[in-house]
């Protein structure tokens, strides 16, 4: 994938460097410089900074017997080596790359490991001569990210993953910059995630006893991102996209024959996404939690008459009761400390009435992001068909021409976040 990723930088324009994504501002010169491959990383040392210089000398240097180089050292100067990872953190980075010296800046570890990364991809092999070498410096490269949210989302209900796989994708992303996991990890086809309060989700749920995520595991795929300063973002999708909940607790769906949406006419149901949230945060670090919220079809409450009874109870129609689970679990991302996010059929149903810390994922085209943030939200951009990855037919060019705030006014961009792929699947 990362050999992907620089031929696509590569073919964008004969004129651009080789780093992906191209950074913000840079000049370059016309000097080949040898690196040594016993390149040491000295300035600034934190444990995140040691495990990142041991994992960057690796990937600097993937060939063993290479000739010495004139380039021995990179002063790395960060200001916060131990910088806390959130949404937002600064990931700036200042690299600066001559004949007579390498030269690292940035606000924290997270810009660090981006420049590194860039020096990376600067650095190539000749195999001509067997050294290691950056073609056409001084290099003086200046670099911030646009948007303080980029992701890509990974389902492991559809198709399980294992721990293994999902670090090696995990890698992958810092390739490109690419800073946060939309982790889907339950949807109505399984239930992997092992929550320690519920634990007969998983153990009746999963696709097989095999194909489960310990609490363990997820505290482990966390802390592996967090070092390569990628955020782990957990979906779990309510009411709908649920039916997996109902083999391990047949109490909170709506009959035996019609699963989902969850059921909204007993408290058993939220005490229940109450506790399962709360593992979830137990396990993870972000500070924003997915809720899904999406492709709602409310025929099973309606042909439920318990729960037809309690509608009407309650003077509700179907479509009011969904904005009164969606407001249950709101209450419960905020009570629990976190910002709810929330796919855009909640802005289409509800509008200005969902709660304004909710953070709006547009996935439908159109005017919603324009809508969203004028009315001031916040706003992740996916667009379907673009930016679904699981849509083969279109090229990373069509990808990458994708632009989250066209038509919308600088006051209007400034609110979204950012956005990102979504694999499916």
């Amino acid at each position: 994938m990362r050999s992907l990723m620089l031929l696509a930088a590569a073919v964008g324009c004969a004129a651009d460097p080789n780093i992906w994504p191209l950074p913000r501002q840079y000049t370059n010169g016309t000097v080949t410089v040898t690196v040594d491959p016993g390149l040491s990383f000295t300035g600034t040392q934190s444990a995140d900074l040691t495990m990142a210089y041991g994992r960057y000398k690796e990937q600097l240097f993937p060939h063993t017997g290479a000739q010495a180089g004139s380039l021995k050292s990179c002063q790395v100067t960060v200001a916060d080596g131990s910088a806390k990872l959130v949404l937002g953190a600064d990931e700036s980075y200042t690299l600066d790359v001559s004949a007579t010296g390498c030269k690292i800046t940035a606000k924290t570890q997270f810009g660090a490991y981006h420049a590194m990364e860039t020096l990376s991809q600067l650095v190539v092999f000749n195999f001509d001569s067997d050294a290691y070498v950056v073609k056409d410096t001084p290099w003086s490269i200046t670099d911030s990210p646009r948007f303080e949210h980029r992701e890509v989302l990974l389902d492991t209900s559809r198709h399980f993953q294992p721990i293994a796989s999902l670090k090696n994708i995990i890698t992958s992303f810092t390739y490109a910059k690419i800073n946060t996991v939309h982790w889907h990890i339950v949807d109505e086809q399984s239930f992997p995630y092992g929550s320690p309060t519920y634990p007969k989700l998983a153990k009746m749920g999963a696709y097989s006893n095999f194909e489960r995520f310990t609490q363990q595991d997820v505290k482990d795929v966390v802390e592996y991102a967090r070092q390569r300063g990628v955020r782990v973002v957990v979906e779990i999708d309510t009411p709908g996209h649920a039916a997996s909940w109902c083999k391990g607790h047949p109490e909170i769906c709506p009959s035996p024959t019609c699963l989902m949406p969850l059921n909204p006419a007993t408290n058993a149901t939220f005490d229940l996404i109450k506790g399962l949230f709360k593992d979830v945060q137990d396990a993870t670090i972000d500070g924003i939690f997915h809720i899904g919220g999406d492709e709602v079809n409310t025929g099973c409450w309606t042909k439920s008459s318990s729960i037809s009874a309690w509608l009407q109870q309650h003077n509700m129609t179907a479509d009011q009761g969904y904005e009164y689970f969606v407001g249950r679990v709101t209450d419960i991302v905020l009570d629990l400390g976190m910002i709810p996010t929330a796919w855009d059929d909640l802005w289409t149903h509800f509008g200005t009435n969902l709660n304004k810390k909710t953070i709006i994922h547009q996935w439908h085209g159109g005017t919603i992001a324009k809508n969203a943030t004028a009315a001031g939200y916040r706003v992740v951009w996916s667009s379907e068909p673009t930016w679904y990855l699981d849509h083969l037919q279109y090229t990373w060019q069509v990808l990458y021409q994708g632009d989250p705030c066209v038509g919308l006014t600088d006051a209007e961009c400034s609110l979204v976040i950012g956005g990102g792929g979504e694999m499916w699947g």
